[in-house]
């Protein structure tokens, strides 16, 4: 892999909580524990541990980085702050908070990098 531009956005996605119970084991099958941070910035997020997020919430998330990604206030569809929303995972078990902080590298499509 070879990464030659440097994203706009940094995200931090933490497991803040579960919806029906206090522990791991037969409940979430990527086995997110509250605390649990993964880092990214155009890339899918990964941990310290370097494994990857549940593939069923990157596909919830996506389209929230893309918002954000765009010009988006995150307020407008029920975010804590223009850069910040929590979500559930589409299995209904862990609640994630996404958390996006600007970088001072231009728009992918507006950064004229290309001329």
């Amino acid at each position: 892999m070879k990464k030659w531009y440097n994203e706009e956005y940094e995200w931090e996605i933490e497991v803040v909580g579960f919806l029906r119970s206090d522990h791991t084991e037969r409940y979430c099958r990527n086995g997110e524990e509250v605390g649990d941070t993964y880092t990214c910035t155009y890339g899918c997020p990964v941990n310290a541990d370097g494994q990857g997020i549940c593939s069923k919430v990157m596909m919830m998330m996506f389209p929230i980085m893309e918002a954000v990604r765009s010009g988006g206030d995150l307020e407008n569809v029920g975010g804590d702050s223009k850069y910040s929303k929590e979500i559930v995972c589409p299995d209904g078990c862990v609640k994630f908070r996404l958390t996006a902080k600007k970088l001072k590298n231009e728009n992918f499509y507006k950064g004229k990098f290309f001329d």
